[in-house]
């Protein structure tokens, strides 16, 4: 960490901007990277990952970083934060170690693969007193930040019912999110994370009172497999408040379109939901409605994805330090561990 950033307040205005490292450079970390550069509020310092042709990728969008080979050489170049993009094993790991060293860190969902791990890098945060975030980045989608006002403000209402989908008709691509020991779990992990975060996030983090999910795949029942993961989940959170929230979330459904992705709350005095347009995993459209009548509140385009790794970064350049609600990561976790029953 940076001198300035070590002895100035967290309120203060950090007079040289961080310097940031990034592991992992593939098609979401160089996303991320972008969007981080056009702040201008930090300096892309060292990168490092395993393939050399993501490696010739990035440097074109930061061409003074310095090129490291892992995670310990990205520590030892001093950089005041680390943007994670690795595997789903490795994220709980890496980021404790960043946090220990006094780095700042922005990682990729999820951030453990369980409430355990994801509750070892809040502590190990804490203790630093480093920022943390997560690429939770349909909170800033602009459709969800209205819906997220008009939910928290009390104008719908009491909320009673939310429904949540997310469909992906591909799957991943890489072998590893097939792997139990090294994903943590499938759909639920990979797609259900947002859909979780979305509800508990607009309804400002109720506690919840029971889960119950079903696991599938390949079609069939996924029981106490330890070899494979589920390709198609459907849960049910109850909230203390007496809201029930459902989600069902997959990988290859056959639905007819590239994906189907919806967050739907519904009130006492009226309702909103956010909706994918045309099968797209990008343009959403918002909506409030009162009875059978609606009203649009938000429309493509909106470039919303990189939107929680730029936010990250200026509140770093700014001197943020730890922000305790990153302990509501913790809430999240514990959902998807009880919908996969451990």
């Amino acid at each position: 960490m940076s001198e300035t950033l070590m002895e100035k307040p967290a309120t203060a205005q950090a007079t040289t901007r961080p310097r940031l490292g990034f592991l992992g450079v593939g098609w979401i970390g160089r996303h991320r990277m972008e969007a981080i550069v056009e702040t201008g509020a930090v300096e892309v310092a060292a990168i490092a990952d395993t393939s050399s042709e993501m490696i010739a990728e990035a440097v074109k969008l930061a061409p003074d970083a310095e090129v490291v080979s892992n995670l310990d050489q990205l520590l030892a170049s001093g950089v005041d934060g680390v943007v994670i993009a690795t595997p789903s094993a490795q994220h709980a790991e890496q980021s404790i170690r960043a946090l220990a060293a006094g780095a700042a860190v922005f990682c990729q969902k999820p951030l453990g693969r369980t409430a355990g791990e994801v509750e070892a890098v809040v502590d190990a945060a804490r203790a630093a007193d480093r920022l943390l975030a997560v690429d939770l980045s349909y909170r800033f989608t602009e459709g969800m930040r209205q819906i997220r006002d008009l939910v928290r403000s009390g104008e719908l209402g009491d909320i009673y019912a939310v429904d949540l989908v997310f469909h992906n008709a591909y799957g991943p691509d890489k072998p590893w999110f097939y792997d139990p020991q090294l994903s943590g779990g499938g759909c639920v992990m990979d797609l259900g994370v947002h859909l979780v975060d979305l509800a508990l996030w607009a309804m400002d983090f109720p506690q919840v009172a029971d889960v119950s999910g079903k696991l599938f795949s390949g079609g069939a029942p996924l029981g106490n497999a330890k070899d494979k993961v589920e390709d198609y989940a459907v849960a049910t959170v109850g909230l203390d408040t007496g809201a029930a929230v459902q989600l069902a979330c997959s990988w290859r459904l056959q639905a007819g379109c590239d994906a189907i992705i919806s967050a739907s709350f519904y009130g006492t005095n009226g309702g909103a939901a956010l909706k994918n347009v045309d099968g797209s995993f990008y343009d959403f459209t918002a909506e409030r409605y009162r009875g059978t009548a609606r009203e649009t509140l938000a429309t493509p385009p909106d470039a919303w994805g990189g939107r929680a790794a730029a936010d990250w970064a200026q509140r770093l350049a700014a001197g943020q330090r730890f922000d305790p609600a990153a302990a509501k990561l913790i809430d999240v976790a514990r959902v998807l561990d009880r919908i996969y029953g451990r």
